[in-house]
């Protein structure tokens, strides 16, 4: 696992789309598969599935392919989810809403323990019965509950102070859906989803055919 330092954002990026499809195979009680099964599948070439897996060690045999619930575990370990994340959800609008309302996250051990907004018409609202509380109190609630990832569903405007808050009580993880990028310490983590530009990604692919996959 030391080589994992050195791993690209390339690859790791790649890694829940790996879990995720072994996982359907799983469900398909597929016991194994090559490379090359797995790349018609996944969309990615066999080589470049065994160069990512590689990074992080020995997962195949020649002749006999991955085994799939081996290889699942594995990647799932990379990915730590071998424990549970405490997470809250900053901003109850839409976004916020179908976020707190996504059962899938809590299967995969992320668990949403508190929901927080400043519309008066929202706070005592309860999603999933989980309450949305005034955003006053988030630091406290932090201080008395120590919480690993923060998502934040606030305008742009909102959402450096909504971030500097998680990280002042002790938060490491940001998963970030305002349409701004945040400044952190280094010892913090932020993955944005700018969903404008996700679609104008795709609006790239629609004019140019001959974009690589990979």
């Amino acid at each position: 696992m030391d080589k994992k330092k050195n791993i690209s954002m390339a690859v790791i990026k790649r890694l829940p789309k790996y879990y995720r499809y072994l996982g359907q195979l799983m469900k398909n009680d597929v016991d194994r598969i090559s490379s090359k099964e797995l790349s018609e599948k996944i969309g990615f070439t066999a080589s470049q599935i065994r160069q990512d897996l590689n990074c992080f060690g020995d997962f195949g045999q020649q002749g006999y392919g991955y085994n799939v619930t081996e290889l699942h575990s594995q990647i799932g370990n990379i990915l730590g989810l071998t424990k549970p994340y405490k997470t809250v959800v900053v901003g109850a609008g839409n976004i916020g809403q179908a976020i707190s309302n996504y059962t899938r996250f809590e299967k995969t051990g992320f668990n949403l323990d508190a929901i927080f907004d400043i519309n008066p018409k929202l706070i005592g609202i309860r999603i999933r019965d989980i309450e949305i509380r005034d955003i006053d109190y988030l630091p406290s609630y932090l201080k008395e509950n120590p919480t690993e990832i923060g998502i934040i569903c606030v305008p742009a405007n909102s959402a450096q102070k909504v971030c500097d808050t998680l990280v002042k009580n002790g938060v490491k993880g940001i998963w970030n859906f305002a349409p701004v990028d945040l400044v952190i310490p280094d010892d913090v983590k932020v993955e944005n989803v700018h969903l404008s530009d996700s679609l104008l990604t795709l609006t790239c692919l629609l004019n140019d055919g001959d974009v690589d996959n990979e």
